[in-house]
């Protein structure tokens, strides 16, 4: 063990840790989700550390050698080689500041290790006044999550595009199935399977192009304004040139916020982007609930489609199969949307300069992202992908509806299609069968008036104007 010291006195670290005292107090004291900081996160501060050691060597404040050695300290981080080290729960009071300085102790430690120290020496490097020159949790964190955010975003947008591609084939494949069309759970006015599949491919591209677009928000940054947005202790030179290095570092289009103390205290940039996340989330619970109704059965559903097959579905009914990959997409949509109002609630409750709740809005944001990217990914891959029509049931149901009678109703006037519907309802006989009995039609008039071509598109059905 070796022996550390803080504001309110020492405390015994295990001599193998790479963090300190500080990260050691808050461990005993937050200990709420069981889950650690996002690692995305954690890296995405090691590279702005990475790039004020840089800067701070440049402006000759900081060492070769300790600059040298912090960027290796950083760069290890940012290959995942110390993950075990950074063992702070997601949930914590401060702003993130025990964040920040958990991974201040773990380079310094690091660093200490690199040029031939041991650890805790911080005499060599020591964790703020090297490690954290010119910086503020306050802008180290919020800088952190735009990074992470757009690390993060282009995943789920590479992730939602394949998603909107494997729609887009199902309503080619689908395009000539007419099926009877639903309001309210009720009978209505025929439509292709592949218009339906038409109709959710569109609200996934909305979603795509949604997502693609606000990245442009996360891009600028409040690196360089310390604690209040200010700038205080941070040289000129260093503010203006640390962007450009972790621009360089990262491969970000990284920029200036115009407005330092702004961008420091208002996180709605965040609230947004959850928005269009849950809107996503909405999207895709819409989709998975439809799916749902047209595969249910297989003989007392409706039983329109088919799933693929991914796992028994019953401990005591043998054969039965159920929707599981929907179910678990419903699952994580309501996931992500109660996770919004979270970051709603974090987002409102900042006071004057700063936003204590970030920690919590950043694991809610940051888990709404990869959370959505392995659902998208699930779905496409294990359900849609699969998916399979059943003709044969969609024209069953279809010709045994009342629906059809919506496209007589401009050729013979609406009691006398009102006539026909109480025949139906009271006889065995379809739509079909008791027009032709009552010789309203010839039989190719009629196959022209409920053609699956002409009831699905614009205009009267069977009109010479419709042609």
């Amino acid at each position: 063990m070796r022996q550390e010291k803080d504001l309110l006195g020492e405390k015994k670290i295990r001599e193998e840790a790479y963090h300190g005292i500080h990260t050691a107090r808050a461990a005993e004291n937050f200990s709420l989700t069981g889950r650690q900081v996002n690692p995305e996160l954690i890296r995405a501060i090691a590279a702005i550390k990475q790039a004020a050691a840089i800067v701070n060597h440049d402006l000759g404040d900081l060492s070769r050698e300790k600059k040298e050695a912090v960027v290796q300290a950083c760069e290890e981080i940012r290959r995942d080689e110390l993950e075990e080290e950074f063992i702070l729960d997601a949930l914590q009071g401060g702003a993130g500041t025990s964040t920040n300085m958990m991974i201040n102790e773990v380079i310094a430690n690091r660093a200490i290790e690199i040029l031939g120290g041991q650890k805790g020496e911080y005499d060599l490097v020591h964790p703020n006044n090297d490690v954290n020159k010119a910086q503020s949790t306050n802008d180290v964190y919020p800088t952190a999550l735009r990074i992470a955010g757009l690390r993060l975003l282009p995943w789920l947008t590479e992730e939602v595009s394949r998603l909107q591609e494997t729609l887009q084939e199902k309503e080619r494949e689908f395009a000539d199935i007419l099926k009877l069309g639903r309001t309210q759970l009720q009978d209505a006015v025929p439509v292709t399977l592949g218009q339906e599949f038409s109709a959710y491919a569109e609200a996934i591209s909305r979603d795509r192009w949604r997502i693609y677009k606000v990245k442009e928000r996360l891009k600028k940054v409040n690196l360089g304004g310390t604690a209040v947005g200010t700038g205080l202790n941070a040289p000129r030179k260093y503010i203006f040139n640390v962007i450009r290095e972790l621009r360089n570092i990262t491969g970000l289009g990284l920029a200036h916020a115009e407005n330092m103390i702004d961008n420091t205290q208002n996180l709605d940039v965040f609230v947004e982007i959850s928005g269009l996340l849950k809107t996503l989330a909405v999207d895709l619970n819409k989709l998975a609930d439809d799916l749902r109704l047209l595969s249910s059965g297989p003989r007392g559903g409706l039983g329109e489609i088919e799933l693929p097959q991914v796992q028994a579905g019953s401990s005591i009914m043998p054969g039965k199969i159920n929707p599981v990959i929907p179910e678990a997409v419903n699952q994580a949509a309501f996931t992500v949307i109660s996770n919004d109002q979270a970051i709603t609630l974090a987002a409102q409750s900042g006071q004057l300069e700063l936003n204590a709740m970030i920690p919590l809005l950043a694991d809610k944001l940051l888990d709404n992202i990869q959370i959505l990217k392995r659902t998208v990914k699930m779905f496409r891959k294990k359900c849609i992908g699969g998916i399979e029509a059943n003709r044969e049931q969609c024209e069953t149901l279809l010709e045994e509806s009342m629906s059809l009678l919506t496209a007589l109703n401009p050729h013979i006037g609406y009691e006398l299609t009102t006539e026909i519907a109480r025949e139906v309802k009271s006889t065995d006989k379809n739509v079909r069968d008791v027009v032709l009995e009552k010789d309203i039609f010839t039989e190719e008039k009629l196959n022209e008036i409920l053609s699956p071509e002409n009831m699905t598109r614009p205009g009267i059905s069977g009109t010479v104007d419709f042609k």
